[in-house]
């Protein structure tokens, strides 16, 4: 297991303070705040560990309300909704100097048997063929030297391999709202099917919103172009999947107005298995 992975497990877990309240650290992500993956992860750590270890996450709805300090504690509570014969619902909130800064409602379930169809798996180029993240962020010489370094550093943990060209890499012409990357973690995970969940939550964040920059020639967060944040988040975890080995997250913007660009996507396994859908909402503004 990588030095950096290490790091995000520790981070990731959190510490109980008291029935159903959890404390979790923080740290700065590329841009001046804490990461809303970093958060929506904890907070499905939170929901996690009050619920019994045979039912598995299925589904996930979240709101971004404030920008979170990267230099002090989360503090996460946990309200028991339901726990039903099959299905389980808990509510988080994560609270920073008083104020709510997340929110997030996590469904759970025991196994069940039942009806079973998937879209297919779209074609993708095997990752082994694709540079890993650091290269494509080295070959890019528009790139301020920090701003590579920020990058490389936020996501050392993931092995995140771009089809193309992300937004931030060739900009000024729009481009179909389509994106590709290829992900798994920089090192074996245990068999806690939550962890796997956290895991692909954490990196669902990261370029979902790339799509609504393609689509209007933008650069993004990376070369000040646009300025924006995460908004809202949901996921649908279909099947067992391991975030230790390659997922595609397929990735489109069907829209964008009034300030804010939608993304979708659907994660899949190497072999076409269709494991997560994912829909994220975020503001995307041009500079004045």
């Amino acid at each position: 297991m990588s030095e950096a992975l290490q790091s995000l497990l520790d981070l990731l877990d959190l510490e109980r303070i008291e029935e159903d309240i959890f404390r979790g650290r923080s740290r700065s992500a590329v841009v001046p705040r804490v990461f809303g993956g970093q958060v929506a992860a904890q907070a499905l750590v939170a929901a996690g560990r009050t619920v019994p270890e045979d039912r598995h996450a299925h589904s996930l709805h979240a709101y971004f309300l404030r920008p979170g300090d990267p230099g002090a504690p989360i503090v996460y509570n946990v309200d028991r909704l339901r726990d039903g014969r099959s299905f389980t619902t808990r509510r988080v909130v994560a609270v920073q100097h008083g104020k709510p800064i997340f929110g997030l409602s996590a469904s759970f379930q025991t196994y069940e048997e039942g009806l079973d169809h998937q879209a297919p798996m779209p074609a993708a180029p095997d990752p082994a063929t694709l540079p890993t993240g650091e290269e494509r962020l080295r070959g890019y010489p528009h790139l301020p030297a920090e701003t590579v370094e920020r990058f490389i550093e936020a996501r050392a943990a993931v092995d995140l391999r771009y089809v193309d060209d992300p937004p931030f890499g060739d900009f000024g012409e729009p481009r179909e709202p389509h994106s590709q990357v290829w992900f798994r973690t920089n090192g074996k995970l245990a068999d806690d099917p939550l962890l796997h969940v956290v895991l692909a939550t954490y990196v669902s964040d990261m370029t979902l919103l790339d799509s609504v920059l393609l689509a209007h020639g933008r650069g993004g967060w990376a070369v000040g172009d646009v300025v924006g944040a995460s908004l809202d988040h949901a996921m649908w975890f279909h099947r067992p999947f391991r975030a230790d080995e390659w997922l595609l997250y397929d990735q489109q913007s069907p829209s964008a107005s009034g300030g804010r660009g939608l993304g979708q996507a659907r994660i899949y396994t190497q072999d076409g298995r269709l494991a997560i859908s994912v829909i994220q909402e975020g503001v995307v503004r041009v500079p004045r």
